[in-house]
Protein backbone atom coordinates (compact mmCIF):
# COMPACT_ATOMS: atom_id res chain seq x y z
CA UNK A 1 0.00 0.00 0.00
CA UNK A 2 1.57 3.19 -0.80
CA UNK A 3 2.09 5.57 2.19
CA UNK A 4 0.23 8.41 0.25
CA UNK A 5 -3.31 6.93 0.38
CA UNK A 6 -5.71 8.06 2.56
CA UNK A 7 -5.55 4.42 4.52
CA UNK A 8 -2.20 4.41 4.58
CA UNK A 9 -1.87 7.93 6.37
CA UNK A 10 -4.82 6.60 8.58
CA UNK A 11 -3.19 3.87 9.83
CA UNK A 12 0.38 5.63 10.40
CA UNK A 13 -1.28 8.09 12.72
CA UNK A 14 -3.21 5.44 14.34
CA UNK A 15 0.07 3.25 14.67
CA UNK A 16 2.34 6.61 15.88
CA UNK A 17 -1.30 6.92 18.35
CA UNK A 18 -0.83 3.02 19.64
CA UNK A 19 2.58 4.20 20.67
CA UNK A 20 1.35 5.10 24.06
CA UNK A 21 -0.58 1.85 24.94
CA UNK A 22 1.16 -1.47 26.75
CA UNK A 23 -0.60 -4.54 27.81
CA UNK A 24 -3.50 -3.76 30.44
CA UNK A 25 -3.96 -5.64 32.98
CA UNK A 26 -8.01 -6.33 32.88
CA UNK A 27 -11.19 -6.08 31.07
CA UNK A 28 -14.57 -5.50 31.99
CA UNK A 29 -17.25 -6.78 29.14
CA UNK A 30 -20.20 -7.37 30.46
CA UNK A 31 -23.13 -4.65 30.68
CA UNK A 32 -23.77 -3.51 33.64
CA UNK A 33 -20.17 -3.84 34.30
CA UNK A 34 -19.77 -7.04 35.68
CA UNK A 35 -16.41 -9.08 35.23
CA UNK A 36 -16.24 -10.85 31.82
CA UNK A 37 -13.98 -13.27 29.93
CA UNK A 38 -13.05 -12.49 26.65
CA UNK A 39 -16.09 -13.91 24.61
CA UNK A 40 -13.08 -15.62 22.03
CA UNK A 41 -12.93 -19.05 21.75
CA UNK A 42 -9.53 -20.39 21.39
CA UNK A 43 -10.74 -22.94 19.17
CA UNK A 44 -12.12 -20.49 16.81
CA UNK A 45 -10.47 -20.06 13.01
CA UNK A 46 -10.78 -18.49 9.87
CA UNK A 47 -14.09 -19.90 8.04
CA UNK A 48 -13.68 -22.25 5.22
CA UNK A 49 -13.86 -21.65 1.43
CA UNK A 50 -17.63 -21.56 1.60
CA UNK A 51 -19.79 -18.80 2.88
CA UNK A 52 -21.18 -18.77 5.80
CA UNK A 53 -24.70 -17.49 4.45
CA UNK A 54 -25.13 -20.76 2.61
CA UNK A 55 -26.59 -21.56 5.79
CA UNK A 56 -29.45 -19.23 4.74
CA UNK A 57 -29.34 -21.36 1.51
CA UNK A 58 -29.97 -24.68 3.43
CA UNK A 59 -32.46 -23.09 5.59
CA UNK A 60 -34.34 -22.09 1.84
CA UNK A 61 -34.31 -25.16 0.73
CA UNK A 62 -35.65 -26.99 4.02
CA UNK A 63 -38.70 -23.98 4.08
CA UNK A 64 -39.45 -24.49 0.87
CA UNK A 65 -39.48 -28.61 1.01
CA UNK A 66 -42.13 -27.84 4.19
CA UNK A 67 -44.28 -25.50 1.94
CA UNK A 68 -44.20 -28.10 -0.94
CA UNK A 69 -44.87 -31.46 1.53
CA UNK A 70 -48.45 -28.84 2.40
CA UNK A 71 -49.67 -28.10 -0.38
CA UNK A 72 -53.02 -29.53 -1.58
CA UNK A 73 -52.59 -31.90 -4.72
CA UNK A 74 -52.31 -30.35 -8.23
CA UNK A 75 -52.51 -27.36 -6.46
CA UNK A 76 -49.76 -24.75 -8.32
CA UNK A 77 -47.10 -23.85 -5.70
CA UNK A 78 -46.20 -20.12 -6.16
CA UNK A 79 -41.89 -19.88 -7.22
CA UNK A 80 -40.45 -18.80 -3.93
CA UNK A 81 -39.01 -15.03 -3.66
CA UNK A 82 -35.78 -14.10 -4.66
CA UNK A 83 -33.57 -10.58 -4.48
CA UNK A 84 -32.73 -9.03 -7.75
CA UNK A 85 -30.69 -6.47 -8.74
CA UNK A 86 -28.95 -4.14 -6.15
CA UNK A 87 -30.48 -6.38 -3.29
CA UNK A 88 -28.97 -9.29 -4.84
CA UNK A 89 -25.38 -7.41 -5.26
CA UNK A 90 -25.09 -6.26 -1.75
CA UNK A 91 -26.08 -10.31 -0.43
CA UNK A 92 -23.60 -11.36 -2.59
CA UNK A 93 -20.88 -9.07 -1.08
CA UNK A 94 -22.01 -9.41 2.03
CA UNK A 95 -21.61 -13.00 1.88
CA UNK A 96 -17.76 -12.47 0.36
CA UNK A 97 -17.20 -10.66 3.43
CA UNK A 98 -18.50 -12.91 5.77
CA UNK A 99 -16.23 -15.62 3.59
CA UNK A 100 -13.02 -13.80 3.79
CA UNK A 101 -12.61 -12.04 6.79
CA UNK A 102 -14.73 -13.59 9.31
CA UNK A 103 -13.16 -15.38 12.03
CA UNK A 104 -15.58 -18.35 13.14
CA UNK A 105 -16.27 -18.30 16.72
CA UNK A 106 -15.33 -14.93 17.64
CA UNK A 107 -17.28 -12.41 16.34
CA UNK A 108 -14.36 -10.54 14.82
CA UNK A 109 -12.69 -10.04 11.79
CA UNK A 110 -9.58 -10.70 10.46
CA UNK A 111 -6.80 -8.17 11.37
CA UNK A 112 -3.56 -8.01 12.99
CA UNK A 113 -4.67 -10.32 14.12
CA UNK A 114 -8.04 -8.72 14.67
CA UNK A 115 -9.63 -5.23 12.63
CA UNK A 116 -9.11 -2.49 13.75
CA UNK A 117 -12.36 -0.97 15.54
CA UNK A 118 -13.07 1.24 12.11
CA UNK A 119 -13.20 -1.24 9.90
CA UNK A 120 -15.34 -3.45 12.44
CA UNK A 121 -17.42 -0.60 12.61
CA UNK A 122 -18.33 -0.33 9.11
CA UNK A 123 -18.60 -4.63 8.70
CA UNK A 124 -21.78 -3.94 11.39
CA UNK A 125 -23.25 -1.03 9.43
CA UNK A 126 -23.16 -3.31 6.50
CA UNK A 127 -24.86 -6.16 8.88
CA UNK A 128 -27.40 -4.21 9.87
CA UNK A 129 -28.32 -2.33 6.23
CA UNK A 130 -28.31 -5.64 4.66
CA UNK A 131 -30.85 -6.58 7.79
CA UNK A 132 -32.89 -3.43 6.26
CA UNK A 133 -33.19 -4.55 2.78
CA UNK A 134 -36.50 -4.53 1.17
CA UNK A 135 -37.30 -7.81 0.35
CA UNK A 136 -35.35 -9.94 2.33
CA UNK A 137 -38.38 -10.45 5.03
CA UNK A 138 -40.02 -12.85 1.81
CA UNK A 139 -36.89 -14.96 1.88
CA UNK A 140 -36.99 -18.27 3.73
CA UNK A 141 -34.72 -18.11 6.40
CA UNK A 142 -32.90 -14.74 5.31
CA UNK A 143 -34.50 -12.65 7.11
CA UNK A 144 -33.53 -14.65 10.57
CA UNK A 145 -30.30 -15.18 9.59
CA UNK A 146 -29.02 -11.66 9.17
CA UNK A 147 -30.75 -11.42 12.55
CA UNK A 148 -28.14 -13.69 14.02
CA UNK A 149 -25.70 -12.04 12.11
CA UNK A 150 -26.71 -8.68 13.82
CA UNK A 151 -26.60 -10.56 17.43
CA UNK A 152 -23.04 -11.59 16.43
CA UNK A 153 -21.18 -8.47 15.45
CA UNK A 154 -23.06 -7.12 18.82
CA UNK A 155 -21.25 -10.32 20.86
CA UNK A 156 -17.76 -9.03 18.91
CA UNK A 157 -18.21 -5.83 19.70
CA UNK A 158 -17.94 -6.66 23.22
CA UNK A 159 -14.45 -7.18 22.73
CA UNK A 160 -13.45 -3.78 21.74
CA UNK A 161 -15.63 -2.19 25.15
CA UNK A 162 -12.98 -0.86 27.75
CA UNK A 163 -15.00 0.68 30.83
CA UNK A 164 -12.74 3.36 31.98
CA UNK A 165 -9.01 3.64 30.39
CA UNK A 166 -7.95 3.37 33.76
CA UNK A 167 -5.95 0.50 36.10
CA UNK A 168 -3.92 -0.10 33.49
CA UNK A 169 -0.48 0.67 31.64
CA UNK A 170 -2.50 1.59 28.22
CA UNK A 171 -1.34 5.28 28.21
CA UNK A 172 -2.20 8.55 29.55
CA UNK A 173 -5.78 9.43 28.35
CA UNK A 174 -8.20 12.45 28.69
CA UNK A 175 -11.27 10.18 29.24
CA UNK A 176 -11.88 7.42 31.66
CA UNK A 177 -15.19 6.75 29.96
CA UNK A 178 -16.50 3.71 28.74
CA UNK A 179 -16.33 3.25 24.73
CA UNK A 180 -14.61 1.10 22.50
CA UNK A 181 -10.71 0.92 21.87
CA UNK A 182 -9.34 1.27 18.73
CA UNK A 183 -7.81 -2.10 18.86
CA UNK A 184 -9.25 -5.71 20.77
CA UNK A 185 -9.10 -4.32 24.30
CA UNK A 186 -7.27 -6.70 27.08
CA UNK A 187 -6.66 -9.56 27.66
CA UNK A 188 -7.42 -10.45 23.82
CA UNK A 189 -5.71 -7.37 22.33
CA UNK A 190 -3.88 -4.76 23.42
CA UNK A 191 -6.24 -2.00 23.47
CA UNK A 192 -5.54 1.43 23.87
CA UNK A 193 -6.96 5.08 22.57
CA UNK A 194 -10.16 5.70 21.83
CA UNK A 195 -11.16 7.43 18.74
CA UNK A 196 -14.44 9.79 18.47
CA UNK A 197 -15.15 8.98 14.99
CA UNK A 198 -15.04 5.38 15.42
CA UNK A 199 -17.00 5.35 18.23
CA UNK A 200 -19.88 7.90 16.46
CA UNK A 201 -20.14 5.28 13.64
CA UNK A 202 -20.41 2.89 15.99
CA UNK A 203 -23.05 4.65 18.11
CA UNK A 204 -24.97 5.44 15.07
CA UNK A 205 -25.26 1.82 14.16
CA UNK A 206 -25.88 1.02 17.42
CA UNK A 207 -29.33 3.18 17.21
CA UNK A 208 -30.13 1.72 14.13
CA UNK A 209 -29.75 -2.10 16.11
CA UNK A 210 -31.90 -0.92 18.82
CA UNK A 211 -34.50 0.27 16.06
CA UNK A 212 -34.34 -3.00 14.35
CA UNK A 213 -33.99 -5.45 17.52
CA UNK A 214 -36.18 -3.29 20.24
CA UNK A 215 -32.72 -3.98 22.20
CA UNK A 216 -32.53 -2.33 25.42
CA UNK A 217 -29.00 -2.78 25.59
CA UNK A 218 -28.25 -1.33 22.14
CA UNK A 219 -29.92 2.06 22.89
CA UNK A 220 -27.62 1.84 26.30
CA UNK A 221 -24.52 1.59 24.69
CA UNK A 222 -25.61 4.17 22.22
CA UNK A 223 -26.16 6.84 24.71
CA UNK A 224 -22.59 5.74 26.84
CA UNK A 225 -21.14 6.39 23.63
CA UNK A 226 -22.97 9.49 23.45
CA UNK A 227 -21.50 10.61 26.71
CA UNK A 228 -18.00 10.06 25.93
CA UNK A 229 -18.43 12.51 23.12
CA UNK A 230 -19.92 14.94 24.78
CA UNK A 231 -17.37 14.98 27.55
CA UNK A 232 -14.22 14.69 24.57
CA UNK A 233 -15.82 18.49 24.19
CA UNK A 234 -12.57 20.44 24.20
CA UNK A 235 -13.07 24.27 24.88
CA UNK A 236 -9.68 25.17 25.67
CA UNK A 237 -9.22 29.03 25.57
CA UNK A 238 -5.88 28.82 24.56
CA UNK A 239 -7.18 26.92 21.10
CA UNK A 240 -8.01 29.15 17.89
CA UNK A 241 -11.86 28.24 17.22
CA UNK A 242 -12.39 26.88 20.77
CA UNK A 243 -14.78 23.67 20.83
CA UNK A 244 -15.06 20.46 18.98
CA UNK A 245 -14.61 17.05 19.74
CA UNK A 246 -10.82 15.63 19.10
CA UNK A 247 -9.70 13.02 17.03
CA UNK A 248 -8.87 10.79 19.96
CA UNK A 249 -8.63 10.17 23.96
CA UNK A 250 -4.92 10.81 23.95
CA UNK A 251 -3.93 13.47 25.81
CA UNK A 252 -1.79 15.28 23.24
CA UNK A 253 -4.82 14.98 20.77
CA UNK A 254 -5.72 18.73 20.16
CA UNK A 255 -6.70 18.12 16.27
CA UNK A 256 -10.73 18.81 15.57
CA UNK A 257 -12.28 16.89 12.71
CA UNK A 258 -14.86 17.08 10.56
CA UNK A 259 -15.64 13.68 10.71
CA UNK A 260 -15.32 13.65 15.03
CA UNK A 261 -18.01 16.44 15.24
CA UNK A 262 -20.48 16.10 11.97
CA UNK A 263 -21.50 11.96 12.67
CA UNK A 264 -21.94 12.97 16.61
CA UNK A 265 -24.23 15.48 16.17
CA UNK A 266 -26.13 12.89 13.57
CA UNK A 267 -25.58 10.08 16.98
CA UNK A 268 -27.08 12.52 19.16
CA UNK A 269 -29.81 13.50 16.85
CA UNK A 270 -31.20 9.57 16.44
CA UNK A 271 -30.78 9.79 20.13
CA UNK A 272 -32.87 12.96 20.27
CA UNK A 273 -35.86 10.97 18.15
CA UNK A 274 -35.78 7.89 20.42
CA UNK A 275 -35.81 9.30 23.85
CA UNK A 276 -36.53 12.96 23.80
CA UNK A 277 -33.60 14.07 25.66
CA UNK A 278 -32.89 17.77 25.41
CA UNK A 279 -29.47 17.66 26.14
CA UNK A 280 -28.89 15.67 22.91
CA UNK A 281 -30.76 18.16 20.31
CA UNK A 282 -28.69 20.81 22.24
CA UNK A 283 -25.55 18.71 21.46
CA UNK A 284 -26.21 18.13 17.87
CA UNK A 285 -27.35 22.30 17.54
CA UNK A 286 -23.79 22.83 19.01
CA UNK A 287 -21.43 20.40 17.12
CA UNK A 288 -22.94 21.04 14.22
CA UNK A 289 -22.19 24.93 14.29
CA UNK A 290 -19.19 24.90 15.27
CA UNK A 291 -18.05 23.07 12.21
CA UNK A 292 -19.76 25.62 10.70
CA UNK A 293 -18.17 27.95 11.97
CA UNK A 294 -14.24 27.05 12.07
CA UNK A 295 -13.89 24.20 9.02
CA UNK A 296 -16.42 25.49 6.50
CA UNK A 297 -14.87 27.12 3.44
CA UNK A 298 -15.60 29.85 0.67
CA UNK A 299 -16.65 27.32 -1.65
CA UNK A 300 -19.25 25.74 0.29
CA UNK A 301 -16.98 22.44 1.37
CA UNK A 302 -15.79 21.82 4.97
CA UNK A 303 -12.15 21.00 5.27
CA UNK A 304 -10.65 18.32 7.21
CA UNK A 305 -9.56 19.47 10.50
CA UNK A 306 -8.11 22.34 12.40
CA UNK A 307 -4.65 21.71 14.28
CA UNK A 308 -3.75 22.97 17.91
CA UNK A 309 -1.97 26.45 16.11
CA UNK A 310 -5.20 27.22 13.88
CA UNK A 311 -3.95 25.66 10.93
CA UNK A 312 -6.96 23.91 8.54
CA UNK A 313 -6.28 20.96 6.75
CA UNK A 314 -8.08 21.77 3.70
CA UNK A 315 -8.08 18.61 2.12
CA UNK A 316 -12.00 17.53 0.95
CA UNK A 317 -13.21 14.50 1.59
CA UNK A 318 -16.57 12.99 0.61
CA UNK A 319 -17.59 11.69 3.76
CA UNK A 320 -17.13 15.46 5.62
CA UNK A 321 -19.49 17.06 3.41
CA UNK A 322 -21.66 13.84 3.69
CA UNK A 323 -22.01 13.81 7.07
CA UNK A 324 -22.37 17.52 7.91
CA UNK A 325 -25.69 16.96 4.98
CA UNK A 326 -26.65 14.10 7.21
CA UNK A 327 -26.89 16.31 10.40
CA UNK A 328 -28.42 19.24 8.78
CA UNK A 329 -30.86 16.95 7.29
CA UNK A 330 -31.55 15.70 10.85
CA UNK A 331 -31.29 18.62 12.55
CA UNK A 332 -34.64 20.24 10.52
CA UNK A 333 -36.53 17.02 11.02
CA UNK A 334 -35.98 17.49 14.60
CA UNK A 335 -36.63 20.86 14.73
CA UNK A 336 -38.59 21.86 11.92
CA UNK A 337 -36.28 24.87 10.94
CA UNK A 338 -35.82 25.49 7.09
CA UNK A 339 -32.37 27.22 7.53
CA UNK A 340 -31.25 23.86 8.33
CA UNK A 341 -32.19 22.09 5.11
CA UNK A 342 -31.48 25.03 2.81
CA UNK A 343 -27.99 24.63 4.46
CA UNK A 344 -28.14 20.46 3.80
CA UNK A 345 -28.98 21.76 0.49
CA UNK A 346 -26.51 23.99 -0.17
CA UNK A 347 -23.47 21.62 0.93
CA UNK A 348 -25.15 19.25 -1.29
CA UNK A 349 -24.81 21.09 -4.22
CA UNK A 350 -21.44 22.14 -3.71
CA UNK A 351 -20.49 18.61 -3.37
CA UNK A 352 -22.46 17.11 -6.06
CA UNK A 353 -19.94 19.57 -8.17
CA UNK A 354 -16.97 18.72 -6.75
CA UNK A 355 -17.30 15.04 -6.35
CA UNK A 356 -17.43 13.60 -10.10
CA UNK A 357 -17.50 9.70 -10.31
CA UNK A 358 -13.80 9.73 -10.92
CA UNK A 359 -12.89 11.87 -7.83
CA UNK A 360 -15.03 9.49 -5.52
CA UNK A 361 -13.52 6.19 -7.06
CA UNK A 362 -9.99 8.20 -5.62
CA UNK A 363 -10.98 7.98 -2.83
CA UNK A 364 -11.89 4.63 -0.09
CA UNK A 365 -14.89 3.43 -0.85
CA UNK A 366 -15.62 4.07 2.93
CA UNK A 367 -15.50 7.57 1.94
CA UNK A 368 -18.32 7.16 -0.53
CA UNK A 369 -20.32 4.90 1.33
CA UNK A 370 -21.03 7.39 3.98
CA UNK A 371 -21.44 10.30 1.21
CA UNK A 372 -23.89 8.37 -0.21
CA UNK A 373 -26.21 7.20 2.79
CA UNK A 374 -26.21 11.07 3.63
CA UNK A 375 -27.20 12.57 0.81
CA UNK A 376 -29.60 9.78 -0.13
CA UNK A 377 -31.31 10.62 3.29
CA UNK A 378 -31.62 14.12 2.19
CA UNK A 379 -33.13 13.91 -0.88
CA UNK A 380 -36.10 11.50 1.14
CA UNK A 381 -36.32 14.47 3.93
CA UNK A 382 -36.83 16.88 1.32
CA UNK A 383 -38.90 14.75 -1.23
CA UNK A 384 -35.71 15.53 -4.06
CA UNK A 385 -33.59 13.70 -5.83
CA UNK A 386 -29.86 14.19 -4.49
CA UNK A 387 -27.48 11.65 -5.16
CA UNK A 388 -29.24 8.81 -6.50
CA UNK A 389 -27.95 8.15 -10.16
CA UNK A 390 -24.10 9.55 -8.85
CA UNK A 391 -24.49 6.29 -6.14
CA UNK A 392 -25.79 3.44 -8.49
CA UNK A 393 -23.14 4.62 -11.43
CA UNK A 394 -20.62 4.37 -8.64
CA UNK A 395 -21.52 0.81 -7.62
CA UNK A 396 -21.78 -0.45 -11.19
CA UNK A 397 -18.23 0.97 -11.92
CA UNK A 398 -17.19 -0.62 -8.78
CA UNK A 399 -18.99 -3.88 -10.27
CA UNK A 400 -17.12 -4.10 -13.67
CA UNK A 401 -13.87 -2.65 -12.27
CA UNK A 402 -13.23 -3.29 -8.62
CA UNK A 403 -15.05 -7.18 -8.00
CA UNK A 404 -12.50 -9.80 -8.33
CA UNK A 405 -13.80 -13.10 -8.50
CA UNK A 406 -15.59 -14.31 -5.55
CA UNK A 407 -17.71 -10.69 -5.43
CA UNK A 408 -14.47 -9.42 -3.49
CA UNK A 409 -14.08 -5.74 -3.97
CA UNK A 410 -10.74 -4.44 -4.09
CA UNK A 411 -9.64 -0.26 -3.94
CA UNK A 412 -6.53 1.74 -3.26
CA UNK A 413 -3.17 2.49 -4.84
CA UNK A 414 -2.05 -0.24 -5.37
CA UNK A 415 -5.40 -1.91 -5.59
CA UNK A 416 -5.92 -4.31 -2.54
CA UNK A 417 -8.94 -6.29 -1.12
CA UNK A 418 -9.63 -5.36 2.43
CA UNK A 419 -12.43 -5.78 4.99
CA UNK A 420 -13.17 -1.65 4.86
CA UNK A 421 -13.37 -1.69 0.85
CA UNK A 422 -15.96 -4.77 1.10
CA UNK A 423 -17.86 -3.11 4.00
CA UNK A 424 -18.53 0.04 2.21
CA UNK A 425 -19.78 -1.58 -1.40
CA UNK A 426 -21.95 -3.97 0.52
CA UNK A 427 -23.39 -1.12 2.36
CA UNK A 428 -24.31 1.25 -0.84
CA UNK A 429 -25.52 -1.93 -2.47
CA UNK A 430 -27.78 -2.37 0.22
CA UNK A 431 -28.90 1.53 1.06
CA UNK A 432 -29.59 1.77 -2.84
CA UNK A 433 -32.20 -1.26 -2.04
CA UNK A 434 -33.39 -0.25 1.18
CA UNK A 435 -35.62 2.66 2.60
CA UNK A 436 -34.21 5.70 3.51
CA UNK A 437 -36.10 5.74 7.03
CA UNK A 438 -33.73 2.78 8.06
CA UNK A 439 -30.48 4.97 7.39
CA UNK A 440 -30.28 6.29 10.43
Amino acid sequence: MSPHTPVARYRAARRGALAFALTAAAWLAAAGGAAARSPYPAAAQRPPSAARLAQVARLRARAQARAASTHVPRRKRKPSPTLHGDALRALEAFEAMQRHYYVVGSGLYAGEPFSYLWPFSQAFAATVSMANVEGVPKIPGLGSKLAEEVHERLVGLNSYLDLNNSGASEGTFTSTLAAFDGEVAPPVGPGGPKYYDDNDWMGIELVRTYEFTHKAAALGSAEAIMAFEMAGWNEDPQLVCPGGIPFSNISQSTERNTVTNAPAAELALQLYRVTKEAQYLQFAEKAYNWVRTCLLQPNGLYADHIGNQGVIEKTYWSYNQGSMIGAAALLYEATGNANYLNEARSTAAAAQSYFSLQRLDEEIPFFASVYFRDLLYLGAVAHESWGTSLAQAYVNHAWEVRRLPGYVFEAGTPPSAQLLVQAAIVQVYALLASPPSTYF
